[in-house]
């Protein structure tokens, strides 16, 4: 009988490891030559062995390896934000690996080897392998194993033994826990902890989850100093600046404010581009050294833009940008010009695009895509064009713009 596991964890306290790992093999190998298993196999591991196997990966042997140019691998290391919290988790992890028997990886969000550290003999049978500085562990790459399947199913996984899907990697317990970018939530990598299969304990798990909340909380402190040496460096300006004001990073996190209530973000700043502020209306950014400067647009400033069939031409306050729409898109921006300033609900768009206001989810979900490109020339509840931004659709529109179908 396989015996549960607390959390993400492949074995629970007091698993008798040797026993477990021969259950495993028997279930191994029925599921993959089609027959019957004695136990089915944990449900994270089925899907990811169902994926592995339509990708037509051997079982029984060591699937082709080729590793980064030694030039990619440093240029990947040197623009990983990874980079900057690799020495905190040496301290963490690689201080006990050597007695612990285990190895410490750090993979970026492509499932690329970036740095291997730990206990010498693991290394060695790490090695045979391929599992190397500049490899690539994906499930696609290598089957599955905790790197390639937290990437898979962007959660923390842990596999031992026969959990894995090549023979060579029965052997092994592998534990590896996605990192995010604290301002974005960007996946940045996976940390990876990965050993003899016979050593596993099951601290194992609570280690690297704690190792990957340092990190992140690391990243968020550096992060929050950057803001603070943001808003130092533009101090000058600012205080010769009148009015409510915002000094952003190019993520959108504000350094300084003033003149408004105080806020964590807005939305990414863009050069030209529209964004919507609550307190401070509809703002064009501003380059300041490292950062932007958010303001109202004053009264004289205009965005005006013009809709010729999918190409939308803007010009604002000190610039102008092109957008290329879909046909769908456009007709969109078309039916809120012509709404005027009351705008249109999420029904009204449905019924004016596909004949009936069913459709009201696919709606939102359009003008969301919308936005993303448009930026905050498009306002919402209800959907209309903001305030101050007039958009020309008198350029002709083609039928298929017009059909009220569904387009792609």
């Amino acid at each position: 009988m396989v015996a549960a596991a607390p959390a993400f964890g492949a074995i629970a306290p007091g698993t008798d490891l040797s026993l477990h790992a021969r259950e495993l093999v028997r279930i191994h190998d029925a599921v993959l030559s089609g027959s019957r298993p004695p136990e089915r196999p944990r449900a994270l591991v089925a899907r990811s062995w169902s994926r592995v196997m339509r990708m037509g990966l051997a079982a029984d042997q060591v699937n082709t390896r080729r590793p980064l140019s030694a030039d990619e691998l440093a240029r990947r290391r040197r623009t990983s934000r990874l980079s900057l919290v690799v020495d905190e988790l040496r301290r963490v992890l690689t201080s006990v690996a050597d007695a612990s028997m285990f190895l410490v990886v750090v993979c970026d969000a492509d499932g690329v080897v970036l740095w291997r550290e730990g206990s010498p003999r693991v290394q060695l049978t790490a090695d045979r392998l391929g599992f190397l500085e500049g490899m690539v562990w994906t499930e696609q790459v290598v089957g599955t194993n905790a790197i390639g399947t937290a990437l898979a199913e962007a959660t923390p996984v842990q596999l031992f033994s026969a959990e894995h899907y090549e023979s060579q990697q029965h052997p092994w317990y592998c534990t590896a826990a996605p990192l995010h970018d604290p301002r974005s939530g960007e996946l940045l990598g996976v940390i990876d902890v990965s050993g003899p299969a016979l050593t596993l304990h099951p601290a194992i798990g609570a280690l690297v989850e704690s190792a990957v909340r340092l990190a992140e909380a690391s990243l968020w402190r550096q992060h929050r100093e950057r803001l603070e040496s943001l808003r130092r460096s533009t101090e000058s300006v600012v205080s010769t600046t009148s009015g409510p004001l915002l000094v952003v990073d190019d993520h959108g996190w504000v350094a300084h404010h003033a003149g408004i209530a105080a806020r964590d973000r807005i939305g990414v700043p863009r050069a030209d581009h529209a964004v919507a502020v609550p307190g401070l209306g509809l703002c064009l950014p501003e380059r300041l050294g490292d950062g932007w400067l958010v303001r109202p647009r004053t009264r004289d400033t205009s965005i005006r833009a013009r809709l010729d069939g999918c190409l939308l031409d803007v010009l604002a306050d000190g610039g102008s940008w092109r957008a290329a729409l879909t046909p769908r898109h456009a007709e969109i921006l078309r039916l809120l010009a012509a709404a005027g300033p009351t705008g249109l609900t999420a029904a009204d768009l449905s019924t004016r695009v596909f004949g009936d206001g069913a459709h009201a989810v696919t709606v939102r979900a359009e003008v969301s895509r919308l936005r993303r490109v448009v930026g905050a020339l498009v306002a919402t509840a209800p959907y209309r064009l903001a305030d101050g931004v007039v958009l020309d659709t008198s350029a002709e529109s083609s039928p298929s713009q017009s059909s009220g179908q569904p387009s792609g």
